[in-house]
């Protein structure tokens, strides 16, 4: 388990749009069990803006803005962020595992995890993470990706525990 000055690290994952397949929230939920026994994981879903067929780019950068402004808000003061971006850098499960473990060594004791929605992110929330992380080059649904981020999430916590889980 991940401590720090005492303290279990909280996990946030703040997200754009609302899960609404139900073998998503079932996978979601089944990780979210398995994890309630290392952290405490608190998941954020924001509204979506809807984005008008055919929008400009000037549209798609409001949309976009608006979203930052409702991210942003949520983010905990003193939270280590990750935001998933298809340019961010690519980690094995292993070393994914131990930027959480560094995290708490930095004197973390939250980190937070950011998916955007459809259109992406604002650089206004990029500029705001610690580090930018990408699952791969594939574009993934970005309810698909919280179940896969949420899978990781708790790979990571075996990997920490020396679980064969990971194996």
């Amino acid at each position: 388990m991940w401590i720090c000055y005492n303290k279990v690290m909280k996990v946030t994952l703040i997200t754009v749009g609302k899960l609404k397949e139900k073998y998503l929230k079932d996978g979601i939920a089944e990780y979210s069990k398995r994890l309630s026994r290392f952290t405490k994981l608190n998941q954020i879903e924001l509204v979506d803006e809807k984005t008008p067929d055919n929008a400009s780019l000037a549209e798609n950068q409001k949309i976009m803005e608006k979203e930052a402004k409702r991210i942003l808000s949520k983010i905990p003061e003193r939270s280590f962020v990750v935001v998933l971006a298809i340019e961010g850098k690519e980690l094995s499960s292993e070393k994914f595992s131990q930027l959480l473990d560094q995290t708490t060594v930095r004197g973390f004791s939250e980190i937070t995890f950011i998916i955007g929605g459809s259109l992406g992110l604002s650089p206004k929330v990029k500029e705001r993470a610690d580090i930018l992380i990408s699952f791969g080059r594939l574009t993934l649904p970005h309810q698909l990706m919280k179940l896969v981020l949420v899978e990781q999430i708790y790979r990571a916590f075996m990997i920490k525990q020396g679980s064969p889980y990971h194996k």
